[in-house]
């Protein structure tokens, strides 16, 4: 890629073109529109979100590819109700159960550069939700008593601490701070923080401390590029967030860049909100850099309420832009010496829902039926193949020489397999799409067959009006098929466009066996190793664990078709164990024998 020069990003107003009527009409539709349609089945979720995402406003005569995009989550508990505020949306989502997102179109005033709300920050004072944005001048600071209306009010007078990607963070015995920081510059851009006073215009008491920076010269996922591999550009820390568990203060950070797909979180600990902090031995806490879609950084953690952690995240599409991105979401833990973690593993499959009644966050254990298989379809463009959609790269597409109802997709399994969920991830090419534009959605079918003659419906989106960009649909039952059919009849694009129609369920022959051999070889850069194993057969890729123990294997990376893994992500002084699953449609394999490395 490069290297990038990181700016702020643009807002996405409402064209000013809509009238009045129409404006009027937006408004109802996204003050009850459901992110989920009705009648779905939602025992299961699946990475990325399946949300409303606008689309980046066009600057004057400045050149942009159009494309939509959220990141920085801000998630908050306001009176057993979860708000999700992020980037340059123009309004915010609820939900009861983190499945269902209710979209408030609510667009705030533009802070100083003229930008939409950029990596907000919202905490509860009572009856009152209050939400400030990233600003390095003052902070503009909103209020609302019912939020699931909008209605956000500015105050008359600003929040006093300027602050990029602020956090609020108010302790058990009601005392509050502020922490911020964003940037590349060892010398001012610390995550810092500092004590307010709510009673007095939230004015800082006592003075703003530097709490850390980065140091990739002793942690390797903190260096900058793709795969942690730029040298050169100097990696920028951002993101902060408090949470408090059993007395211990976690504040959570990400690290290096959010267009990569090695993003990620990671997390200094205290016994006080101000520090001094320490470094976390495990870290990073919420890493993903293999699978379909990548990255797990800048992110919130929240608590529900039934106790359980779940960690909202950034994960990069960064096709027609380098801020093009999605939110994610993972069950969190703390172990019992206290270490925080998030398990992304297979973090791109489904997993069972907050709410299900028992494994909540787990994988479900359905595997890829479609990877690499066959597909025909009615039409290609230029070299967007129909091929792309089964390639488990987001970044890859396939287009349609028309956007009309006589477009189909045909994906041969190659033999019957049990199909439980399909996931249909649409692709904005060359869409010219700006801003958050009224009445979007999507209305497609996918059936289908064993013998490829007679059909069922799978999935019917005949009458949706509803904006579904990564349509993630769990089957009310399963269904054996060999032939999946998609049919096209309206995308709210230029082009008809798919990054990859994703088919979830079980084979019908076993499990990979174990690995074997598995090889860890050290560098003399101990940031670096080198990971080597035996490939198995008949099998489409491996995961690859490790961590500090060998009960504490918190880190993954989902590596397809290939047995070599070259990792950049190590922290110098600290000892590793690995272990290597393999993974077919039919399975995943018994874990390897633990490899233990200085």
């Amino acid at each position: 890629m490069g290297v990038i020069k990181r700016k702020p990003e643009k807002s996405q107003y409402l064209t000013i073109y809509v009238s009045f009527a129409a404006f009027a009409v937006f408004c109802t539709l996204f003050l009850t529109s459901l992110q989920y349609l009705s009648g779905q089945t939602t025992n299961t979720y699946c990475n990325p979100l399946n949300l409303s995402y606008a689309y980046e406003r066009r600057d004057g005569n400045e050149v942009q590819e159009a494309y939509r995009s959220t990141a920085d989550p801000t998630l908050v508990n306001f009176k057993g109700v979860y708000y999700l505020f992020s980037t340059n949306q123009s309004g915010y989502w609820w939900s009861d159960d983190f499945l269902k997102w209710n979209y408030i179109y609510n667009p705030l005033p533009p802070n100083e550069s003229g930008d939409d709300m950029c990596a907000p920050a919202a905490w509860s004072k009572g009856d009152t939700l209050m939400l400030i944005n990233s600003t390095w001048k003052n902070v503009p600071l909103y209020y609302s008593t019912d939020p699931k209306k909008g209605f956000f009010k500015k105050l008359a007078d600003p929040f006093p601490q300027a602050g990029w990607d602020p956090a609020l963070f108010v302790d058990d015995d009601g005392r509050m701070y502020f922490y911020w920081g964003s940037g590349n510059d060892p010398k001012v851009n610390y995550i810092k923080g500092v004590e307010i006073d709510p009673k007095n215009g939230y004015k800082n008491k006592g003075a703003v401390k530097d709490l850390f920076f980065i140091y990739p010269d002793e942690h390797g996922w903190e260096r900058f590029g793709e795969n942690n591999t730029d040298t050169i550009t100097r990696p920028y820390v951002e993101g902060s967030w408090m949470i408090k568990y059993n007395g211990k203060y976690y504040l959570q950070y990400a690290a290096p860049g959010t267009e990569f797909n090695i993003y990620a979180d990671g997390v200094y600990t205290s016994s006080n909100p101000l520090g001094p902090y320490s470094y976390a031995p495990n870290n990073p806490i919420s890493y993903k850099p293999g699978g379909f879609i990548n990255g797990s950084g800048h992110g919130s953690t929240i608590r529900s309420d039934d106790g359980r952690f779940w960690h909202f995240a950034t994960m990069s599409v960064s096709v027609n832009m380098n801020w093009e991105r999605r939110i994610c979401m993972f069950p969190a833990y703390f172990d019992k010496e206290g270490l925080m973690y998030c398990n992304t593993a297979f973090g791109d499959y489904p997993h069972y829902s907050p709410d299900y009644p028992v494994k909540k966050g787990e994988f479900t254990g359905w595997m890829l039926l479609s990877y690499k298989k066959p597909v025909k379809c009615s039409s290609e463009k230029d070299q967007f193949i129909a091929g792309n959609v089964t390639d488990e790269n987001v970044k890859t597409f396939w287009v349609a020489e028309q956007n009309d109802d006589q477009q189909w997709l045909e994906i041969d399994l190659q033999k019957p397999g049990k199909v439980f969920a399909i996931q249909t991830n649409f692709h904005d090419y060359q869409s010219d799409n700006y801003g958050k534009i009224p009445r979007l959605f999507h209305r497609y079918t996918i059936e289908g067959s064993v013998d490829g003659k007679t059909w069922e419906m799978l999935v019917n989106r005949k009458n949706n009006f509803m904006d579904v960009p990564n349509d993630y649909v769990e089957l009310e039952k399963p269904v054996l098929v060999r032939y999946v059919r998609y049919k096209n009849i309206h995308v709210p694009m230029r082009n008809l466009a798919i990054s990859d129609i994703r088919i979830f369920g079980q084979g019908t022959g076993n499990p990979p066996t174990p690995v074997k051999n598995l090889r860890v070889i050290r560098n003399s850069d101990r940031r670096n190793a080198f990971l080597h194993w035996e490939k198995c057969e008949k099998c489409q890729g491996y995961n690859i664990s490790w961590g500090i123990a060998p009960d504490k294997l918190y880190s993954s990376w989902m590596v397809y078709d290939n047995n070599i893994l070259k990792l950049r992500c190590l922290t110098t002084d600290q000892e590793y164990y690995f272990t290597v699953e393999a993974f077919s449609e039919n399975g995943v394999s018994l874990p390897s024998e633990v490899i233990h490395i200085q």
